[in-house]
């Protein structure tokens, strides 16, 4: 097997035999093919993320950055252009050379906010290819020490019972962890108020405090808390049992098939060639089935969900269809 052509762009002093020691056999042997074809990527990459540094969003940004440099030997860049729900980084990348050095973390709540602010110049859907399907962030529902509840049964029964009688807390309307609430509403036919937030740092605060009985927040966040005592993990918004939280019972056994949690994904500008997508696809894959990447991941209150270009380009008009329904049905935003 001869050099790969992109050697000359490496890092300094990165031999292939170091490469290959830090991306791992089976990820450096699929990697080098595709590289030898494509020369591929001509000059550092960049990835840009639609919030701020040190957030989830941003944690697996980098995680997957950095993956993606060991595989090619090419810095890969977070750009962090935080706002407008992910529609300032979004617009950036949908106006870059559609090559493959440019590309966008996208995550669920950009799709949801085009559905909520349909004036926007940008669509999504249209602006961009997905290249892969990266990680699930599980969602959580927290209670107040004192709310009565333990597990998803009793959470539906004691709602049921009080129609009115309770709020729950989420980072804002139109966000993943809202409509997911609202879902549950609709499947549990209860009745409860609606209070968002600014952001999730202070959600958790208050529901320690009482000031508001239910949330939902991120698992890793909601754990933290459980585990200090100050708060009840009564669910998981999503079909998974994290490692370590086995005892939080997913919502799906009481409600069969419920699944609500921001997906992230990597996507290009819509007319980056197939080529180009096909291979950035089989590097990310490469990286998320890294024994390493799906430990920190984990640790860090991600699932690694690995989807081809091609399933993602499937799947993702089945899950704004579903978003779109809760928007519709709750009577959420402007819709």
């Amino acid at each position: 097997m001869s050099e790969c052509k992109a050697s000359s762009v490496a890092q300094p002093g990165l031999s292939r035999r170091r490469l290959l020691r830090q991306a791992g056999g089976a990820a450096a042997v699929m990697a080098m093919p595709w590289c030898q074809a494509q020369s591929f990527p001509q000059r550092p990459v960049r990835v840009l993320v639609g919030y701020s540094a040190g957030g989830g969003v941003d944690a697996m940004a980098r995680l997957l950055a950095q993956g993606l440099s060991n595989v090619w030997g090419q810095q890969v860049v977070v750009d962090n252009r935080a706002g407008a729900s992910g529609l300032i980084a979004a617009e950036a990348v949908s106006r870059a050379a559609a090559d493959g050095h440019t590309l966008l973390l996208g995550e669920s709540g950009l799709f949801i906010a085009h559905m909520l602010q349909p004036r926007t110049s940008l669509d999504p859907v249209k602006a961009f290819v997905p290249i892969a399907g990266l990680f699930t962030s599980p969602l959580m529902v927290v209670g107040s020490m004192t709310f009565p509840a333990h597990h998803p049964q009793s959470l539906l029964a004691e709602l049921r019972s009080h129609p009115g009688r309770y709020a729950y807390a989420t980072s804002g309307v139109g966000t993943v962890q809202h409509l997911g609430f609202e879902m549950l509403k609709a499947r549990a036919g209860a009745f409860v108020v609606h209070i968002p937030y600014r952001g999730a740092s202070q959600i958790l605060p208050d529901i320690v405090g009482g000031q508001v009985p239910l949330g939902v927040v991120s698992a890793t966040a909601g754990l933290a808390q459980a585990r200090a005592g100050k708060v009840k993990a009564l669910a998981m918004m999503s079909t998974v049992r994290l490692p370590g939280a086995e005892h939080v019972v997913p919502l799906s056994d009481a409600l069969p098939g419920f699944q609500a949690a921001p997906r992230l994904c990597l996507l290009a500008p819509a007319s980056t060639p197939s080529s180009v997508v096909e291979g950035l696809s089989e590097a990310v894959r490469s990286v998320l089935e890294a024994p390493d990447t799906v430990a920190s991941a984990l640790r860090q209150g991600a699932v690694p969900a690995y989807l081809s270009a091609k399933t993602m380009t499937s799947d993702l008009p089945r899950e704004l269809q579903a978003w779109s329904s809760i928007i519709r049905e709750q009577k959420i935003g402007d819709t």
